[in-house]
C-alpha cells in the first residue's frame, strides 16, 4: 500500500503551525508524495486564517517543488446544526474540503449532540471529508456517523495524530479500528492523513496505514493511493 497523497497539512497561516507551503511541498517531494492538500484552519480557530487567505488561494501555483498542491481548508463545525466557518461561495472553489470539530470552537457536550453536528456537516455538498472523527474530545455514535457518510458520499479521515500516543487527541486505537471496520462494512472510502503542523511530519501516516492494513480495507476504498479515485469521490459528493 503506497500513498501518494497527504490530504491534511497545515501552514503558518493556521496560526499554530510552523512551516510554509513551500517547505511542506519540498519535504513531500523528498519522500515521494506526488500530491498534498493545504488545509489551514478556518477563521473561527483562535489565531486562524482570515477569509481572504482562502479566497486568495487562486494565486498559488498548482505545482511546487514538483508536487501538486491542492487548495483546501479544514473548516470548523461551529454548532449542532453543522454550520461551517467559511462561506459556501469560497468552499465551492476549493479542490475539496475537510470539516472537523475542535474544542476551541465547539464546546464538547454529549454523544448525541456531537453525532448530530457531524452528520449535519456531512450533509453539506461542499464537505468532502469528515476530519478526525472518534478523537478523545468528542464522543460519537460511530455507526451513525459512518452510515451518514455512506448516505451523503462523505470520505472518512483516519487521522495519524488521533493514533499518536504523544498527541492530545490520542485515545488508543480501538475507536479508529471500529471506525475502519464500519467503513469497510458500509463501503465508505477513507483517507489517511498526517495532520502535519511542521514540514517534516508531512506524509507521516504510518500509524494510520498500519491500522488500515490490519483491518483489511480494500484498496479501492483507500483514496491516498490513486488521485483519480480521490477526485471521483469528491466530485460525486458535490454533484449530489
Amino acid at each position: 500500500m503506497k500513498f501518494i497523497l497527504d490530504p491534511h497539512i497545515h501552514t503558518v497561516v493556521s496560526g499554530h503551525a510552523y512551516s510554509t507551503i513551500s517547505e511542506n511541498a519540498a519535504h513531500a517531494a523528498s519522500i515521494g508524495l506526488t500530491h498534498i492538500g493545504i488545509t489551514d484552519h478556518g477563521p473561527d480557530m483562535p489565531g486562524g486564517a482570515h477569509l481572504y487567505a482562502f479566497s486568495n488561494q487562486i494565486c498559488l501555483p498548482d505545482i511546487i517543488h514538483g508536487v501538486r498542491v491542492l487548495k483546501s481548508a479544514e473548516v470548523n463545525i461551529v454548532n449542532g446544526e453543522g454550520k461551517l466557518d467559511i462561506p459556501s461561495a469560497i468552499l465551492k472553489r476549493m479542490d475539496y474540503v475537510i470539516a472537523s470539530l475542535h474544542r476551541g470552537i465547539y464546546v464538547p457536550t454529549d454523544k448525541d449532540a456531537h453525532t448530530k453536528a457531524m452528520i449535519k456537516a456531512m450533509e453539506k455538498p461542499a464537505v468532502s471529508i469528515l476530519g478526525h472523527p472518534g478523537c478523545i474530545h468528542f464522543e460519537i455514535d460511530i455507526e451513525k456517523v459512518v452510515a451518514a457518510a455512506a448516505r451523503t458520499g462523505t470520505i472518512i479521515e483516519i487521522n495519524s495524530q488521533t493514533l499518536n500516543p504523544d498527541s492530545f487527541r490520542y485515545d488508543g486505537e480501538e475507536k479508529q479500528r471500529q471506525l475502519l471496520e464500519l467503513c469497510k462494512a458500509y463501503e465508505v472510502p477513507v483517507v489517511a492523513s498526517s495532520d502535519a503542523h511542521f514540514c517534516t511530519l508531512v506524509g507521516e501516516m504510518s500509524r494510520a496505514k498500519a491500522l488500515i492494513e490490519e483491518v483489511g480495507m480494500p484498496e479501492s476504498l483507500v483514496l491516498n493511493m490513486d488521485i483519480d479515485l480521490f477526485f471521483v469521490a469528491v466530485n460525486k459528493k458535490r454533484d449530489k
